[in-house]
This record gives C-alpha cells, structure tokens and sequence, in this order.
C-alpha cells in the first residue's frame, strides 16, 4: 500500500528500526532515535543493493518518489544508480573551482616568475577558494563571484579584488578551453571593481632637492652608512626600489660603464641597462669596500644573503623630516625620485624615449617598442645620466636650485648659464 504525507508525518520511532513500503522498492526507514530515511532496495547483477535517496523532510515524498524514478531509469539501462552516484560525487570533488585554479595555476607557472606564482596562487586560496572553492566549476554563477569580490572589496582592497577577478575569469578561460565548463560567470565583470582614486608617490619638488641633497650628507652621522649609500645610488640611477635593494655585484661592467639589470628582477621581465656616471661608479667603489665580499650590493643587517628591507629607505628619509609631518618640507619616498628625475629631464628638454626607457617603462606602441628596446638609446641616455649626476652634484654644492636650460647638446647650455650667471 502506497504511503501518503500524513503517515510519514505521523510515523514515531519504535524500540527497534521498521520500515514503512511504498511499493517499487521504496521505503521509509524510521530509526530508534526518530530519524526518517528513504531507502531503495534494487538487484543489479544478481547482487541485492539499497541506495539512499535522502532524509524526510528534507526530500519530501513526492521529491523520494522522483529519486526512484530516475534510479529505475538507469537500471534500465544497465546502470548501477550507486556507482553513478559515487561517480558524480567524485566528479564534484575533482570537478571545483579550487581543483581548476590549481590546473590553471600550474600550467602559467612556468611562464611566471617564482614570487609572482606564489602570489598568485595565496591570493586565491586567501580570497576565493573559501567563498567557491568547493563549489563544482559548472554551478557556479555571476552572482556568486561577484559576492567573493564584494567581500574583498568591503576589506578596502580594491587591488586585490580587482586581481582575485582576473585570476576567476583566466580558470574559467582555461577550463572551457579544456572541456572542465561550459560557461564563464566571470567573463562578463569589467568594470565590476570599485574604481580606487589613483594617488601618486610623494616626490619632491625640484626646489626641495638642494635642501634634500644636503641633509642626506649628514644622514650617516645619524643613521646607517649603508642606508645612505643606497639612498645616493637611488638619487643618480633612479631605478624601482625593489631593483636596486636586489642589486648583484656581477650585475655591474665597470669596463662598459653600465649597471645590467637580468629580466627577472626588471617589472617587465625585459634586461635593462643604466649607464653609469661618473659619480655613481665613484659611489660604487665605496660600496665595495663596504659588502663587496657579499653577492648582494645591500644585504640585510640581519641576513647577509637577503636584500635590505624595503622600508629601510623610506625610514631614512622620514628621518630627515621628509614624512609630511612638517610644515617646511614635502613628503617623499624612495619611489617618487623617479617622477622628480622624469620631470627635470622632460623640462631641460632630453628625448622622452631616452628618458622613458631609462625608467624601463613598459612601451604600449608594440612597433616602437621593438625599436626602443633594440636600441635602448643607450648613448644617449649615457649623456643624460652624467648630465643628471652633474646637476645632483652643483645642487648639493651651491644649496641652490640649478635653473634649466634646453639640452642643446653642443655646449651651447654650459655658456649660456655661466654667461647669465656672470
């Protein structure tokens, strides 16, 4: 006799298991301590199996009725429902986002830079695999990957949301291309990150740097030699931070005047090349003394084999009031002597190409960047460095600003500032 709702509503535990039948090989299994299970008992192969269907009332009676259905429709054709349950849950687990990002991170890995993979792969597993890591690839919805973004978003990391997101959209790419989904939830979110208002390194102005110049001369008599070194080497090559802590001793041709930078520690993975002034291979010499029996230019005081931290330039130069706390004097960091090279070189009038390759900047002209890193203007760029380490040089000197003039390139500059100086 078939089981209506109100019987297995009403049905209470005994003292041992009973079962309640509704014909076709379905049952209400109701335990001692009052659970209620469905149950299908079914042969296959000669062997006598029963396959669950769910809990009451989680899977009504009507929704265990449908279970039994599409179980009888496998068994028609010669399919086990059990095994194709375990083959489904298998596939759930194997078959996630985490399980495809992990696929989509180890085949760009090889491509990607040691620190970079491992950023990648801990903003993942920090960000998204919590949220819908578990979840199978082909359920996942828009919905659900913007609500992992908002989540990061409410941190106030917009950076990181904005990254999580492309590294979402790359698996899915990668997982249509290979059969792993069907769709991408996350192909169609540009734009979704809030935009962050940008905001430029603090740098100085050109009329600081005399005043600037000068009092780092006195940093060593309060700080770390080293330190100041850094900072003065900073000052006549204006590369990133990060490239110059990282700085080898084999990275430098004294013969070719020239600091070669390898493309794994350049932002853009290309070699780079700084021409070396007269002062910095001077400064250099002095740091010889100092860490020339290390491999690193500025090691760690703590770990001779690591690069010194990358806050250890920016204390400095806070310490010299330069940290927006006074009146009298604009804020900088390490980074912002970059925008106040850039500057002065742009207004005395040195080719922009020169000056943006010797930022090692990133050509979005894909013709012209195949010209400019081939040539790498690397005379011209030798003459701009020297000029910029010689106006360095007479600011510090006179505790003035060094007016600009055009970079005429024939001498005609040096006579014109000496004859209006006279």
């Amino acid at each position: 006799m078939a089981l209506v709702d109100t019987r297995v509503r009403e049905a209470k535990p005994r003292n041992i298991d009973y079962k309640l039948s509704d014909g076709g090989g379905m049952y209400l299994l109701v335990k001692t301590n009052g659970g209620k299970y469905w149950r299908m008992d079914y042969r296959y192969l000669g062997k006598r199996k029963t396959l669950a269907l769910g809990v009451y009332p989680l899977v009504s009676l009507k929704d265990a009725r449908e279970k039994l259905r599409l179980a009888k429709i496998l068994l028609s054709n010669d399919q086990d429902p059990s095994t194709v349950r375990q083959e489904e849950r298998l596939s759930r687990l194997t078959n996630n986002f985490e399980a495809a990002a992990r696929q989509w991170w180890e085949h760009c890995r090889e491509t990607w830079s040691k620190d970079h993979a491992t950023r990648v792969l801990k903003r993942l597993e920090d960000n998204a695999f919590a949220e819908i890591g578990h979840l199978p690839i082909n359920e996942i919805t828009p919905m659900q990957v913007i609500a992992t973004i908002r989540k990061i978003e409410a941190r106030g990391a917009l950076d990181v949301a904005n990254r999580v997101k492309q590294a979402i959209n790359a698996t899915y790419r990668f997982a249509v291309q290979r059969g792993m989904a069907i769709t991408n939830p996350a192909g169609d979110l540009d734009g979704i990150v809030k935009q962050r208002k940008v905001q430029h390194r603090a740098s100085l102005p050109r009329e600081e740097m005399p005043r600037f110049l000068r009092e780092l001369e006195t940093y060593s008599d309060r700080g770390r030699l080293l330190t100041q070194r850094a900072i003065k080497l900073l000052l006549l090559t204006f590369v990133r931070s990060g490239e110059l802590r990282g700085a080898h001793w084999t990275e430098f041709d004294y013969d070719n005047k020239v600091w070669r930078i390898p493309a794994a520690r350049m932002k853009m993975k290309s070699e780079h090349l700084v021409p070396l002034s007269r002062q910095a291979l001077e400064l250099l010499e002095l740091l010889k003394g100092m860490t020339g029996r290390y491999e690193l230019v500025f090691p760690s005081e703590r770990a001779r084999t690591k690069p010194m931290s990358d806050n250890t330039m920016r204390r400095a130069i806070f310490k010299l009031g330069y940290d927006g706390e006074h009146a009298d004097k604009s804020k900088a960091v390490p980074h912002g002597f970059r925008a106040t090279a850039a500057s002065i070189l742009n207004e005395t009038g040195f080719n922009p190409d020169a000056i943006e390759r010797q930022l090692a900047h990133a050509e979005r002209n894909t013709v012209r960047a195949a010209y400019t890193h081939h040539a790498h203007y690397l005379e011209e760029r030798r003459k701009m460095m020297q000029w910029w380490a010689d106006y360095l040089d007479e600011m510090r000197v006179t505790n003035k600003v060094v007016p600009l003039f055009s970079n005429m390139g024939n001498g005609e500059e040096e006579s014109e500032r000496r004859e209006i100086e006279n």
